[in-house]
């Protein structure tokens, strides 16, 4: 007999009902869509497991854990079924990211066993735009990243990873993880830079796509070119590629103390919608 919840990994065969819960949050669930759609839900692929929390055997909430630990349409009473489950297994993660109020109870659960965090964001508003901007003029400098640029592209990508996030994505592995994913964002087409000469200035990435919404990420402006508005013309290059050939529904979250960033998205049309939260170790 089902219990009332209950809560184990997804199987293969249940891809259409992950599915069905992530489409209710499209915006909020895009970077772990994509890689269910592309991937499905076998952990190897994936790069992670999908946890399911479920009620009368219906499946309500999920929670992705791989690199990051992303709790997904999760109900309070899913929260702590998750944290519980993280906790037993232990820290495998290097982050806890998501939506701020799931992700805020899920990390007070796990702090005092997982704790101290080398930093947490609480509050990183999550803005959206449908529309491409029709009183910024896209920097038409800004193009696809072509195969062959790799090696041009990958120092830029390095700089505005340490920057954002704290340590060096060579840390580790020597960086194979971080490459290939650069790799991938570029073989795709979905990687945007704008070069001087063989020196990316300016660089965006649309890192992860849905038929109803991406995400853009990895923002950057060349430290001695700030000031320059480069980021508000790029980004309006980059809102025409991905409208026009990526999703509806263009979606990106920032720091809230990097005033500079928000100001330029709202000027290109973003909106605040919500707000996520990171938790980094």
């Amino acid at each position: 007999m089902l219990t009332t919840t209950s809560i184990r990994v997804l199987e293969p065969d249940e891809l259409d009902s992950a599915l069905s819960v992530l489409h209710r949050e499209p915006v909020n669930n895009a970077f772990v869509t994509a890689r269910v759609q592309a991937s499905g839900l076998d952990p190897w692929r994936l790069g992670g497991e999908l946890w399911g929390w479920y009620r009368h055997g219906r499946l309500e909430s999920l929670c992705y854990a791989g690199a990051n630990l992303v709790p997904l349409c999760a109900s309070p009473e899913a929260v702590r079924a998750f944290a519980e489950r993280a906790r037993r297994q232990g820290r495998r993660c290097s982050s806890i990211v998501g939506p701020a109020a799931p992700t805020a109870a899920l990390w007070s659960r796990l702090q005092p066993h997982w704790g101290p965090a080398r930093e947490v964001r609480p509050h990183q508003p999550l803005m959206v735009t449908e529309t491409v901007p029709q009183d910024v003029a896209p920097d038409p400098l800004v193009r696809r990243v072509r195969k062959d640029e790799m090696d041009l592209v990958m120092p830029a990508c390095i700089a505005m990873f340490t920057e954002e996030v704290g340590v060096s994505p060579l840390a580790g592995d020597g960086g194979l993880i971080y490459q290939a994913r650069v790799a991938e964002l570029v073989g795709s087409g979905r990687s945007f830079a704008r070069f001087e000469g063989d020196r990316v200035i300016f660089k965006a990435e649309i890192g992860a796509a849905t038929p109803h919404a991406c995400q853009i990420q990895g923002v950057w402006v060349a430290p001695e070119h700030r000031g320059r508005r480069l980021s508000v013309s790029g980004m309006a290059a980059v809102l025409r590629y991905a409208l026009t050939e990526i999703a509806p529904v263009v979606s990106l979250y920032v720091n809230d103390f990097n005033t500079a960033a928000r100001a330029s998205y709202r000027r290109v049309g973003f909106r605040e919608v919500g707000a996520f939260m990171s938790v980094l170790f």
